[in-house]
């Protein structure tokens, strides 16, 4: 029986519950942005829209139950553990095998959808990257604000693990993905936006005529030979030089 506000926030059986509890909202919000996307033309609608609720859906009520203080928290140190698998032997003698599935299941959604919403990320390396740093930062957290809690690195093992293994489980559709993306239209230069250089042509350099004394004029591409001065001009600029 769940008891008050801390109840439903504080513990693990209420954080469960709310859980639960907003999965028609998940769907729906799953439904509504698939919709948006159908309108727009964007695709794969459906696919797209489902990785990115269920990534929140299935990270942050495990990110919750990590962050849930102790019993004394804010009154004892954080602790740190820096030795690998020292705590991971530990809980396998004590049979607490639920806690190391849980630590597997943290970053699972994550390293399942998200090489289905970003191309960037179809990579187990880079699953295990993002998942290895979300998972120091919360045993960080943990020790910084002092939540009773151990910071292990046994935790950050099995965290990155669980996301790895997911991610490979969903490489199958990884390709589908990538060439949903690079099917998508790219856009083309408008009609005249565009210029053509061409390298001009030579310029013909030629004497238009005997006695003419003027060269060819190139233009576009097109010699134009400009007229002959008439045989009255030509007497007056004889005349002209000689006075």
């Amino acid at each position: 029986m769940i008891n008050g506000w801390h109840g439903w926030v504080g513990t693990f059986t209420g954080v469960a519950v709310i859980t639960v509890a907003v999965l028609p909202l998940a769907a729906l919000a799953v439904w509504v942005r698939a919709r948006r996307r159908s309108v727009t033309g964007a695709t794969p609608a459906w696919r797209t829209s489902l990785a990115e609720v269920g990534i929140v859906y299935g990270t942050v009520p495990w990110v919750w139950v990590i962050m849930l203080p102790g019993g004394q928290a804010g009154e004892v140190p954080g602790r740190v553990s820096l030795v690998p698998l020292r705590d991971l032997h530990a809980i396998l003698a004590d049979g607490a095998t639920g806690q190391i599935v849980g630590n597997l299941l943290v970053f699972a959604a994550l390293g399942f959808l998200a090489p289905l919403r970003f191309v960037a990320l179809t990579s187990v390396l880079r699953i295990l990257a993002l998942a290895a740093g979300c998972s120091v930062l919360l045993e960080s957290a943990q020790y910084v604000l002092r939540l009773d809690r151990v910071s292990s690195v046994d935790d950050v093992l099995l965290n990155t693990a669980g996301a790895g293994l997911a991610a490979l489980a969903s490489r199958r559709w990884w390709r589908t993905t990538a060439g949903a993306s690079s099917d998508r239209p790219r856009s083309t230069p408008a009609p005249g936006s565009a210029t053509s250089l061409t390298e001009p042509e030579p310029c013909d350099e030629s004497l238009g005529g005997e006695g003419d004394g003027v060269g060819a004029v190139h233009v576009v591409g097109r010699p134009v030979r400009p007229k002959r001065p008439s045989p009255g001009a030509l007497r007056h600029d004889g005349n002209h030089r000689q006075g």
